[in-house]
């Protein structure tokens, strides 16, 4: 999780877990295989950093944790492993705002809000942006991605 952000998770105790808290690295380096992926030990490395995490993180944090356990891994490498890892539907990326992009596991995809005032990160169910998608593509023929940026505004505790 980048430092900057505070998390605090939406989900009831009685709503179920979503898949991606069920998923493994293993099962992640088949769907990379299914989808005609190779399985590298860089891109096993950096999975295993996402995994480790299990929150949002930059490609410079991903890459210092790699260069860690592989110091010739390159950061131009970690990139390439984003983008391929990404168009995989294994990973996605965010914006929060004005900070680099972030990364988490695609199995784990919910929306976010983020407090311009404090920069508490507040993950958001998925079904919450059910209503706006809807009306984005009745109104206007517009299919939004709730999970690519942040809702930027302010938290309780800075209203």
């Amino acid at each position: 999780m980048h430092p900057q952000y505070d998390r605090d998770v939406s989900r009831s105790p009685t709503e179920p877990a979503g898949p991606a808290e069920a998923i493994t690295l293993e099962d992640a380096l088949e769907l990379v295989r299914q989808h005609g992926g190779r399985v590298t030990s860089s891109r096993r490395l950096l999975l295993r950093a996402l995994f480790a995490s299990k929150g949002h993180r930059t490609a410079e944090e991903l890459s210092e944790e790699v260069q860690a356990e592989a110091p010739d891994i390159h950061i131009s490498t970690i990139y390439r492993n984003l983008d391929e890892l990404e168009r995989l539907g294994v990973v996605v990326h965010s914006h929060f705002g004005h900070g680099p992009a972030t990364y988490h596991l695609a199995t784990a995809v919910h929306g976010h809000f983020v407090c311009e005032e404090c920069g508490k990160l507040i993950e958001v169910p998925d079904t919450f942006f059910d209503g706006l998608a809807g009306e984005a593509r009745t109104k206007f023929g517009f299919t939004i991605d709730p999970h690519h940026f942040a809702m930027l505004g302010r938290c309780a505790d800075c209203s």
